[in-house]
């Protein structure tokens, strides 16, 4: 049964387990790269966990993914060539098709192939490439991420933006959805009080909803061009606007609005591990925001909003690489949680991830 948007009375009790122990679901859809890094005819190497991922993108046809080694001497199949649908290894010339399957060694009779390379399904949404890193018989009964509508309507403009960042995805999460960490951006947004209205939670689903207040400094240039106008502290633009913030496991939402009024801002965002541990993750995001009803003026002043993201994204690029720090030195996470919305969320993520004695690869 879903939580109605009330503050939770009862903080749920977290998981035993550590949860910067527990993995991703690899049964899950998850970006591994950039369509604009993968030019046709051409292969790029990449990875979810330790998992190296070689992605193959023929003059014509689909992308598709294999393993990033080939079965002869284990050199990175992203190190050969493209030839008509499949790759050739820069070493011996070892030739893979979409299947995985070796179709060619150049100095062998076709009767004497050896085996192949893993295969992983592979789709292409929204600018971005995704595999699906686990049971593939699972793959086809699982959705892709909605797509954001915002990316092909004309009335919004929509920027990428990723890093690799090393702290294990849960602190991404939890950064995202307690807005109450507005107190760090200070000095990029002025003073703002967060009020928070209330959790939902469903299946595979938490959802938090803010409205905020300006109590101190000037609004800055990057807020006024998402709003489309300026703001003052006056009770006029207190708790206006909400925002609405969405684990819906394993992505994340965020969308701004006020009133029935189409959103004036929408983020997409999705976490891939890097390494063995998931410690390192990488991450595709796109935020698409409202045109204003001035023509090209957002065009114009996009490099202002551009500069003024990405001072928001290093301040919490930052502080989640200094929570994994503060981990890694104390040996586990000795975090005092208090508030009820990220106390659901960290339960949302032990429920839908690995645990340590459920993952096979975990020592």
């Amino acid at each position: 049964m879903s939580q109605s948007f009330e503050t939770a009375s009862e903080t749920p009790r977290n998981s035993e387990t550590d949860l910067r122990r527990i993995h991703c679901n690899p049964d899950f859809w998850y970006p591994v790269a950039w369509s604009h890094e993968l030019k046709a005819g051409k292969t790029i190497g990449t990875r979810y966990a330790d998992k190296p991922i070689a992605l193959i993108r023929p003059e014509t046809g689909n992308v598709f993914a294999l393993e990033d080694r080939c079965a002869h001497r284990q050199v990175p199949l992203s190190k050969g060539r493209v030839k008509g649908q499949s790759v050739q290894c820069c070493y011996h010339g070892w030739a893979y098709g979409r299947s995985g399957r070796c179709i060619d060694v150049p100095y062998l009779g076709k009767g004497k192939l050896p085996n192949g390379v893993r295969t992983y399904p592979c789709r292409e949404q929204d600018g971005m490439i995704f595999i699906f890193p686990g049971d593939p018989e699972r793959a086809d009964q699982v959705t892709l991420p909605p797509a954001l509508a915002r990316l092909s309507d004309p009335k919004y403009k929509t920027r990428k933006f990723g890093h690799q960042i090393p702290c294990h995805y849960s602190f991404m999460h939890e950064n995202l959805m307690d807005m109450n960490h507005q107190f760090m951006h200070m000095k990029q947004m002025g003073e703002m009080r967060p009020r928070f209205l209330g959790q939902k939670r469903e299946p595979g689903m938490v959802e938090a909803r803010y409205s905020f207040a300006r109590t101190g400094g000037k609004q800055p240039w990057g807020e006024a061009l998402i709003f489309g106008e300026r703001r003052d502290a006056s009770d006029k633009f207190a708790d206006r606007d909400v925002m609405t913030v969405r684990t819906e496991y394993p992505y994340q939402t965020l969308r701004i609005q006020t009133g029935d009024e189409d959103p004036v801002m929408d983020l997409f965002i999705a976490y891939t591990p890097q390494d063995k541990d998931q410690l390192t993750n990488r991450t595709f995001g796109l935020l698409s925001v409202k045109r204003l009803k001035v023509p090209g003026l957002l065009e114009a002043a996009w490099p202002l909003l551009v500069a003024f993201t990405n001072r928001i994204f290093a301040e919490d690029r930052e502080i989640v690489t200094l929570e994994q720090q503060a981990w890694n030195e104390l040996g586990g996470d000795h975090n005092q949680e208090v508030f009820p919305v990220i106390n659901t969320l960290r339960a949302l993520l032990a429920e839908c991830g690995i645990k340590p004695d459920e993952n096979p690869t975990a020592s």
